[in-house]
């Protein structure tokens, strides 16, 4: 007879959702009992508010001086159909939003508020109270996917595949027939240029000029297909990573000017909180341009067999520089049954998020996941120290990691 006690794994605290600031310098975690916020390096708690039952939402203004709040887990806080616009400094509620049905993702600029519900966005001007300025119809979101930046607002369109882009001054909208299939996830650059999106097949990323909606890049994270997680462009617009299901991270190179300096590309990578890492944040949109046979060449997986004609295309195809593993923990789901993180028709994910991206710098990525085993994990991009090879090589490496939950 097996006497040994049944171990319960309830206790501790639960990571609902996570997601970044607009800079990547903190996140905000939702938990089964309130909300708190980490740097993001070194990860630490910055701060922790209990509010005795669930956040499902969380998403930040700014360093947590406004977080949009939506109720979620066993016990939410609020109807998940309400958002809740929390003012940090006053610890209170400041603006009250509901909706008919399940909220899936909220947007915060310091203009704008951006709510994603299975079939629409809406958009409202960030007042008191706040203006409801439109609201657009969308194929099944079920992922809340939605980027807002400072000057344009891109979410999917009314068939799958498609993108809506809006500029947010003008409210003209432009379509970009981003896919075939579903999307699955979307990244705007820091400076507005350019969108990143994936589509539920998960082999090719695609980046769009927001300026024209013409297709600057298409890059090949593989063959087989898989569940795309995130999609984040660096600071600077010259690299793109990608997280996916096969617990892989890859990152691209973007064709960005020559003229863009790429300093931080290479050689010992740049510290999060340095000088030239503040400024990189600050450069001017690169330019596209046409890369070069040299160019694409370090680009290219094949080598000389991309320069036979006749071959199929992923013989020449814009591959990853570098790659390497993520943690997804022990309640993660890869393979064939990722497909159950896919929540019901109209519900809440009920799956953990993994391998969420966000750049602390040029050359620095942090990838996150909730649930029970909530990973923070930093890695670098440049040469590795104590790695002897050719000085052209970049590669990429995690660098730390850590519980951020504790255990």
């Amino acid at each position: 007879m097996n006497t040994r006690p049944i171990i319960d794994d309830s206790t501790g605290p639960v990571s609902l959702c996570a997601s970044f600031n607009y800079d990547s310098t903190c996140f905000a975690v939702g938990l089964d009992t309130g909300f708190c916020v980490f740097n993001t390096f070194p990860c630490e708690l910055k701060v922790s508010r209990d509010l005795n039952a669930g956040i499902g939402t969380a998403e930040m203004l700014g360093r947590y001086n406004y977080l949009a709040l939506v109720g979620g887990g066993k016990n939410p806080r609020w109807p998940q159909t309400k958002v809740i616009i929390w003012d940090d400094a006053k610890q209170k509620v400041a603006i009250t939003l509901e909706l008919k049905t399940a909220v899936l993702r909220v947007r915060l600029t310091k203009s704008w508020i951006v709510i994603a519900i299975q079939n629409s966005i809406h958009l409202y001007k960030f007042s008191s109270p706040p203006e409801k300025t439109a609201v657009f119809e969308t194929a099944d979101n079920s992922l809340g996917l939605c980027c807002l930046g400072s000057k344009h607002l891109a979410f999917p369109g009314r068939s799958p595949g498609k993108v809506q882009l809006v500029e947010l001054a003008s409210g003209n909208v432009s379509i970009i027939p981003a896919h075939t299939s579903a999307l699955r996830a979307m990244d705007l650059s820091a400076d507005g240029a350019w969108l990143a999106t994936a589509s539920e097949t998960g082999t090719l990323i695609r980046v769009f000029s927001t300026a024209n909606c013409t297709k600057i890049a298409e890059l090949r994270r593989g063959v087989d297909p898989a569940y795309i997680f995130s999609i984040a462009i660096s600071p600077d617009s010259s690299m793109l990573a990608v997280t996916s299901d096969k617990s892989t991270l890859h990152v691209f190179d973007l064709p960005v000017s020559p003229s863009t300096p790429r300093s931080t590309s290479r050689g010992t990578p740049t510290s999060p909180r340095s000088p030239a890492a503040t400024n990189s944040r600050r450069s001017q949109s690169p330019s596209v341009y046409h890369p070069s046979e040299e160019d694409q060449n370090t680009n290219q997986k094949w080598g000389f067999l991309s320069k036979i004609p006749l071959l199929p295309r992923v013989f020449s195809d814009m591959y990853s520089f570098a790659s390497t593993h993520f943690e997804m923990g022990d309640d993660a789901l890869s393979g064939p049954q990722a497909l159950s993180y896919l929540p019901a028709l109209g519900s809440l994910p009920t799956r953990p998020q993994k391998g969420i991206l966000g750049w602390s710098d040029n050359t620095t990525i942090i990838c996150i996941g909730t649930g029970r085993d909530a990973r923070w994990e930093r890695f670098l991009i440049g040469e590795r120290p104590g790695v002897v090879g050719d000085e052209s090589t970049r590669t990429v490496w995690r660098d730390g990691w850590k519980r951020y939950l504790g255990s």
